[in-house]
This record gives structure tokens, C-alpha cells and sequence, in this order.
């Protein structure tokens, strides 16, 4: 089992899917940036970087890809995307379905939204094992995820659901503790994915 894990582990990172995963972010990136180019047209200039959540998301995950691609990294990037991509990934998950659940209907479009945010959530978690970020960079990007709530539900700019609205509340609620739950699962990433402690080694000269 742990053999097949490390294959999977290892395929993940095989070029060609990733430039095929970086690609097909990337467009959902674009995509979702024009899905909130209406509620984006209403907003206020100071609170535009805050409103498209989950585009934002997957443009801190292309990111991560390309800088993969040409043998970089950064840690900071991979924390947002992380935290970002899970968060916002289950949030339009459950958002769709208590949509179903006011309706009793969401249509096509509606479904294929909850199968990509769900996409988005899953890819952040299969990439666990590669991901190289630190407590500084977690404590960093919770703040952006916190700051991001605030916004959301205290100055309102929240996306829009229309049958959701009056319910803005404890949506808002949840999404705090969604936050917590994220950030949280970061720093056991962190914790995880630590390089071992450097250790003195006395030299050998039998050799």
C-alpha cells in the first residue's frame, strides 16, 4: 500500500500531467474571474481583490504549478494555495447544495460547480507530500483567509447566492470556522512535511 501511495505520489509530479493540471487551473482561474464579473462590476475598487474567492484560489495553485514546473518554489504561494483551495473548494460544495436544498434545483451549471470545487479541494489535498511550507508562511497566509472573512461578512462583500442571502449570518459563521479548520490542517501539513533536524555526525576515519 505505501508502495502504490509513493507511485501515485509520484506520478503527480510527472511533467506532463503537471503542465496538463497547471493548464486546466489556469483556465478555471479565467473562468472564475468572468463568473464574477458581474458582482465584481458593483463593487467598491478597495474591496475588488477581496470578492472573487475561489478564482483566487486556483490562481494561487497555477501559480504553484508553474513555479514547479521551472524548478522553484515558494512557500508562501503554497500555504494560500493550500488553505485557499480547500477552503473555498468545500464552501461552494456546501453553498450548491443548501441551494438545492432552498429550490429544489440547480441545473447543470450548478452541478458542474460542485464537481470543480470539489476538484479543488481534492488536488490541494493529493499534493500534501510536496508541499514545503512553514509555520511562518501558514501564520501568513491565515491571516490573508481571516482578513478575506472579515471582508466577506462584516463589510459584506460576500459572493451572492440570492436564495442564501438572508442567511448570511451563519454562513458567515460557518466560513469562520471552515477558516480555523483550514489553517489548522496546514499546520499539521507544515508539521508534517518539516526537513529533519540537521545532526552532528562525528567523521569517520577508518576510511
Amino acid at each position: 500500500m505505501y508502495s502504490f501511495i509513493n507511485k501515485v505520489s509520484a506520478w503527480l509530479m510527472f511533467k506532463p500531467f503537471l503542465i496538463l493540471l497547471f493548464f486546466v487551473n489556469l483556465g478555471g482561474t479565467i473562468y472564475g474571474y468572468i463568473w464574477y464579473g458581474w458582482q465584481l462590476a458593483i463593487t467598491a475598487p478597495k474591496f475588488l481583490l477581496f470578492v472573487p474567492d475561489s478564482p483566487t484560489a486556483s490562481l494561487f495553485f497555477t501559480i504553484v504549478l508553474g513555479l514547479w514546473l521551472i524548478g522553484k518554489r515558494s512557500s508562501l504561494i503554497e500555504a494560500l494555495a493550500f488553505i485557499t483551495l480547500i477552503k473555498y473548494g468545500l464552501w461552494a460544495v456546501v453553498m450548491n447544495l443548501l441551494t438545492l436544498g432552498q429550490t429544489g434545483d440547480i441545473g447543470w451549471i450548478g452541478w458542474m460547480l460542485v464537481a470543480s470545487h470539489f476538484a479543488m479541494a481534492l488536488q490541494a489535498v493529493l499534493y500534501i507530500d510536496h508541499y514545503r511550507f512553514g509555520w511562518l508562511a501558514v501564520a501568513l497566509a491565515a491571516i490573508w483567509t481571516l482578513h478575506n472573512d472579515v471582508i466577506d461578512y462584516v463589510f459584506g462583500q460576500m459572493p451572492i447566492y440570492g436564495s442564501l442571502m438572508e442567511y448570511s449570518s451563519q454562513i458567515g459563521y460557518f466560513t469562520f470556522w471552515l477558516s480555523i479548520a483550514c489553517i489548522a490542517f496546514a499546520l499539521f501539513v507544515a508539521w508534517l512535511n518539516k526537513p529533519a533536524p540537521f545532526q552532528l555526525t562525528k567523521p569517520d576515519h577508518s576510511k
